[in-house]
C-alpha cells in the first residue's frame, strides 16, 4: 500500500489537491496535526471538488501518534536537503507499505525527524532559483514515480468515462 503523509499541512488548497490525487490513485492519506485549516474549510472542498468523499484519510494528533499507529513499512522523507533524487529509489515491491512523508509548506519536516532517516531523504531536483516546488505538485510527482515503478496497480491506463476510443470516434469534435 502506498501512503502519503502530510506533516502539519498549512494550506487548504494544497491538501484538497492532494486528497483528490489520493482518491484517484487508491492512496491512503495521513494528516498530522496541527492543521493550518479546518477539514470543513470551503477552500479544501473547492480544491478537492467532490472527490474528497473517495479519499481514505486519517488525522493524527502529532508525529508520535502517527508512528504508534503506522510502524510497519518503509518511510521516505521528501526534503530539499535530501541528497538523492526520488527517482533513484526502488519502490517496485507492491508488497511493501510505503510511506511518503511531506513537510509543512513553510518549513518542511523538522531536522529532528530527518536526521534519524538520512538514507531515506529524497529530493526533487530543481535549480537554485526556488526553495521548493508546490507541495501538491511534489506529492503528485513522487507518488506517480512510485506508481510508475509498480506499473500503476489497479489504475486504468485508458479513459474510462468517455471510452478509450473517444479520440478515434468519427463524431469527435476538437474545436
Amino acid at each position: 500500500m502506498i501512503n502519503i503523509v502530510l506533516f502539519e499541512p498549512e494550506i487548504p488548497q494544497n491538501t484538497g489537491n492532494i486528497m483528490r490525487t489520493c482518491a484517484g490513485t487508491y492512496t491512503k492519506l495521513h494528516l498530522i496535526k496541527p492543521l493550518g485549516f479546518s477539514l470543513d474549510d470551503k477552500y479544501l472542498k473547492r480544491s478537492g471538488v467532490n472527490y474528497i468523499e473517495h479519499c481514505d484519510y486519517t488525522v493524527y494528533e502529532d508525529f508520535e501518534d502517527f508512528l504508534e499507529k503506522n510502524n510497519e513499512g518503509e518511510f521516505y522523507f521528501l526534503t530539499r536537503y535530501g541528497k538523492k533524487p526520488h527517482s533513484d529509489f526502488d519502490f517496485s515491491d507492491r508488497e511493501k507499505n510505503i510511506y511518503l512523508v511531506f513537510g509543512k509548506e513553510s518549513t518542511g519536516i523538522p531536522k529532528e525527524i530527518l536526521s534519524k532517516h538520512l538514507d531515506r531523504c529524497l529530493r526533487i531536483p530543481t535549480n537554485s532559483n526556488i526553495r521548493a516546488l508546490n507541495l501538491s505538485n511534489c506529492v503528485a510527482l513522487v507518488l506517480f514515480e512510485v506508481l510508475r515503478q509498480q506499473d500503476y496497480p489497479n489504475l486504468s491506463k485508458v479513459e474510462t468515462i468517455k471510452g478509450e476510443d473517444f479520440l478515434t470516434n468519427s463524431g469527435c469534435n476538437f474545436s
